[in-house]
């Protein structure tokens, strides 16, 4: 991406629709609200190419009625096709373990002594300060490519 960007689809997204018993490949469902999720599922969809579709709770929410709205609004969550959903940490790894290149994030996540709640943990607190976090991130975004 050139300057600060945000999450905006580049392909068509046919799962919008779509609900527990019709999802054909992992899905990440995020909160298109916020600028930080989208620049950071902007980067995840980058790494995992076509691998994971992604969408915004404001579009799909609906369509999975065993997501809570709360649940939401607290972290993200993926939908994978043997009708598992998993959220925060655990989602991000998960989902970029589809990509081979960032399997052993996910392998760390499940075997190194504390790293899931250390993950759990960290991503909890970003996303309870995202909004500042987002602030920070074009900030650093900003001056990053004014050296190139």
């Amino acid at each position: 991406m050139g300057e600060y960007e945000i999450w905006k689809p580049d392909r068509p997204h046919s799962i919008y629709g779509f609900n527990m018993a019709t999802v054909k490949k992992p899905l990440m469902i995020f909160d298109g609200d916020c600028n930080f999720c989208r620049y950071f599922i902007g980067w995840w969809e980058r790494a995992t190419g076509t691998l994971v579709d992604y969408a915004p709770s404001q579009e799909v929410g609906d369509d999975f009625p065993e997501i809570a709205k709360e649940q939401f609004d607290g972290s993200i969550q993926l939908v994978v096709p043997e009708g598992n959903i998993y959220d925060g940490a655990e989602a991000v790894f998960r989902a970029l373990a589809y990509a081979r290149s960032w399997r052993w994030l996910l392998w760390i996540y499940q075997n190194a002594p504390g790293a899931a709640p250390v993950a759990e943990w960290m991503y909890r607190w970003v996303a309870e300060h995202r909004q500042g976090l987002s602030r920070w991130t074009r900030w650093l975004w900003a001056r990053s490519q004014a050296r190139r």
